[in-house]
């Protein structure tokens, strides 16, 4: 199983660069297709929808490689067993916080599928096309402070990783 969730952690981190790579193409096309005299319909809405599921397909990887933004100055005043305890009751909130994004999330990409929303802009597409990459993302999210929570609870410490702890010396 933990094979399993590191390799879905991977391949959603691999999936939000490829999404940003998209952004660049889309925005490339959009200014090359200007100078050219060319109008691409929607390509500003691409570049912005591949910009929201690069950055919520990115939130497992980012959250489990450790470089989601912490505060640990109150954590490093503590003892370890009193850091333990903060630690697994801020993982509990966030699994609240996630899930509940997670859920909503789930919800939108249903009602703008029952409800045809599609988009303003040239390209009309079906809104729930590009919100699945944000569900999606949140739901690996979800899992990812899941997995690291149960990890927690279970005496298992956070991995450490070289590049964090070269920020704190």
């Amino acid at each position: 199983m933990r094979r399993f969730l590191d390799n879905l952690y991977l391949v959603s981190g691999a999936l939000a660069a490829i999404f940003m790579v998209g952004v660049l193409v889309a925005v490339v096309m959009a200014i090359a297709t200007r100078q050219l005299g060319v109008h691409i319909g929607g390509l500003d809405a691409y570049a912005g929808y591949s910009m929201a599921a690069a950055g919520f397909l990115a939130l497992a990887h980012t959250f489990k490689s450790g470089e989601h933004i912490r505060v640990t100055l109150v954590l490093s005043a503590l003892p370890s067993k009193g850091r333990m305890r903060l630690d697994i009751v801020a993982l509990l909130i966030a699994c609240a916080i996630t899930g509940n994004l997670c859920w909503f999330s789930g919800k939108l990409v249903l009602d703008s599928f029952s409800y045809n929303d599609i988009s303003t802009g040239d390209d009309a597409t079906p809104l729930w096309i590009p919100q699945i990459a944000m569900a999606v993302g949140t739901l690996i999210f979800f899992i990812a402070v899941l997995d690291e929570t149960i990890r927690r609870i279970r005496g298992i410490p956070e991995a450490k990783h070289s590049e964090e702890e070269a920020r704190y010396e």
